[in-house]
């Protein structure tokens, strides 16, 4: 019987993992899509798994960095034995556990129909109880940040969930830049007790301190990763 039963759900799992992989690779181009929703025609939330599709496929350029900043190529990424090559493809919860020298990062190009475009880069952290990441798009100053989308593993509902779930704090980071006027590097920091600074801060989570560290850690760390590539298109 537990011979049957084990070949019965091995088969369900080979029949309906192509259907999860498709499911699961919609579900993170719409969060890639949901740190520019404020640059689309549409509501995310409101459009068929067709459309989002057809716009990804439509306005995302899709690049493969490394850590010195250079592009790497589709044959690259395919012998690290990533499926399709894209920067869609790439696992990132494999690639921090590699030496960060190693990692590769993926970049979407986000076009609008006007020439507008923006840079959107992934950073990946540690929330309260597991892992937490993010999409966070700039504008094509490669400074002002125009859009977030955070999601997490099993930060608690209404608490540290919150960096996915409630629209209002991710709007805070936009207009939020990551460079001071010298060039230097600063981030975003979610203080507790609210922001102090305009330009560099958002408010903090009530009763979600350590998710909130989390995201600052995350940011601060995760976008310095991208500053060698940056650099290299800023010239």
């Amino acid at each position: 019987m537990t011979a049957v039963v084990a070949l019965v759900l091995a088969g369900m799992y080979t029949y309906l993992k192509p259907t999860h992989d498709r499911n699961e690779a919609l579900y993170n181009k719409k969060a890639i899509l949901s740190a520019v929703q404020n640059h689309l025609d549409s509501d995310l939330s409101k459009m068929s798994n067709d459309q989002i599709q057809e716009i990804f496929d439509a306005q995302i350029v899709q690049k493969v960095v490394n850590m010195k900043g250079e592009e790497v190529s589709r044959e690259d990424v395919l012998a690290l034995g990533y499926k399709g090559g894209m920067a869609e493809n790439i696992d990132m919860k494999k690639e921090v556990k590699r030496n960060v020298a190693d990692q590769i990062l993926p970049v979407f190009l986000f076009a609008k129909d006007d020439g507008t475009q923006f840079y959107i880069l992934y950073t990946r952290g540690k929330g309260l109880w597991d892992e937490i990441w993010g999409n966070i798009a700039f504008e094509d100053d490669l400074n002002t940040i125009a859009g977030v989308s955070f999601d997490h593993v099993q930060e608690t509902p209404g608490l540290g969930a919150e960096i996915k779930d409630n629209a209002a704090w991710a709007r805070q980071f936009v207009g939020k830049k990551v460079y001071d006027e010298d060039g230097s590097f600063r981030s975003v920091l979610v203080r507790k007790g609210g922001a102090r600074d305009p330009v560099y801060e958002v408010d903090g989570i009530s009763g979600a301190t350590i998710t909130a560290d989390g995201v600052s850690e995350m940011l601060s760390r995760g976008l310095q990763y991208y500053e060698p590539y940056l650099k290299s298109i800023k010239g």
